[in-house]
């Protein structure tokens, strides 16, 4: 959406009227500054943690390597030392978990960190983030390697998978965030260069090697996700060869291959997860849009030949927001009753289609719960990042 545009907004009592305007930034700001400020205090002071704090003998990359486990691989119980089998939407609890736990935690605070000084510009936000920045992506004793060669390994049967490239979709806020720190122009340049370079070769890996080909036709919530990293990290690298690209992969493959006629997501309502995974992929396609959408070229009203469109997907699933009893598909076998949290794509929605509705519908959603899967599916926790620009 074209960030200067204005819609007749204000906030009394939590609704909205015309008594005055407010961008996009300003109400979102006024919305989620108690929740930022809070979420920015938690993570103050904090150490930074990398890959390189933990490590697991099942890897079979080094220590700096990121490493995970495919979540629905078990032992057999018939033969415990022989490869693992699959039982979809079941978390195997006694996977490494260590290098999701901190990259989540390291997005978490990249957001709220830079969310807080766009909110109060108050330098120490960013004083306290470029640690953890550097951490990440410059110090040689603890940055990770800009590749996913060792994500979702199953044992005794891959090393790694490209479905693992779904674990970095946490990396999208953190790039937000780099964008904020750019702008303060607190960061030394060497610093911001190093940083830079790491997403740009990371995104070289992920449209080029084959584990990242692999996901971008994977073809459900995995292909989504794939084209909003993408995007970002060509956002931030400045590489427009990469935005235009997923310009069209959104138009000619995404939309089309995934949203069907009623707006429902047929490759997530077939999983055993169903409602979460279509939450979920609503989220990332209202992530990359918003990324992607530029007044030259908008994308939040483009349709198929056949009249399909995000809003077609949005109206789908509200009518299951307030009441899962009457969801048509089959109940999630995990996290049924922790859905719906507070999903950034109720708020996109409203702000590119004017849509009062949609905004109180997100303005009502509670914050972010403690379950690690519920925080896992929700990459998208600091929506004023995205629309600060």
């Amino acid at each position: 959406m074209k960030m200067g545009f204005k819609i007749c907004i204000v906030i009394i009592l939590g609704c909205f009227s015309c008594k005055q305007e407010q961008s996009h930034f300003e109400l979102v700001a006024e919305l989620e500054k108690e929740h930022i400020l809070k979420e920015a205090e938690k993570y103050f002071n904090a150490k930074p943690i990398t890959v390189t704090a933990e490590t697991s003998e099942r890897s079979a990359g080094g220590q700096h390597d990121f490493y995970s486990e495919g979540d629905y691989w078990w032992p057999n119980p018939k033969q415990p030392d022989s490869a693992y089998m699959r039982k979809d939407g079941l978390t195997n609890p006694d996977n490494f978990v260590a290098h999701r736990l901190a990259m989540t935690r390291f997005s978490q605070l990249s957001g709220a960190l830079a969310s807080a000084y766009l909110i109060t510009e108050d330098n120490k936000y960013i004083n306290d983030l470029i640690p953890h920045l550097k951490a990440w992506f410059v110090n040689k004793d603890t940055k990770m390697n800009p590749n996913l060669l060792y994500a979702q390994a199953i044992k005794g049967k891959v090393t790694g998978r490209g479905i693992g490239i779904i674990d970095t979709v946490h990396l999208v806020e953190v790039a937000k965030a780099i964008q904020v720190v750019e702008k303060s122009k607190l960061i030394e340049a060497e610093d911001l260069k190093a940083i830079k370079s790491w997403f740009s070769e990371y995104l070289t890996w992920l449209t080029t090697h084959k584990f990242g080909q692999k996901e971008k036709y994977n073809g459900n919530n995995h292909s989504m996700c794939w084209a909003m990293q993408v995007a970002a990290f060509a956002e931030l690298t400045s590489n427009r060869t990469d935005l235009d690209e997923m310009r069209d992969f959104y138009k000619e493959v995404l939309l089309p291959e995934q949203l069907a006629s009623d707006g429902s997501f047929p490759k997530e309502t077939a999983r055993t997860k169903p409602y979460g995974y279509s939450l979920f992929n609503l989220d990332a396609a209202f992530g990359l849009v918003q990324i992607l959408h530029t007044e030259e070229k908008p994308l939040f009203d483009y349709k198929t030949d056949d009249g399909r469109d995000l809003q077609l997907a949005v109206s789908f699933i509200e009518p299951y927001i307030n009441d899962r009893s009457k969801w048509p598909f089959q109940q999630d076998v995990l996290y049924w009753e922790d859905w719906p949290s507070k999903h950034s794509s109720f708020l996109f929605a409203g702000l590119a289609y004017d849509e009062k509705e949609l905004v109180d519908i997100w303005k009502s959603l509670p914050e972010l719960l403690k379950k690690q899967e519920i925080i896992r599916n929700m990459p998208i926790r600091y929506p004023i990042l995205w629309v600060s620009h």
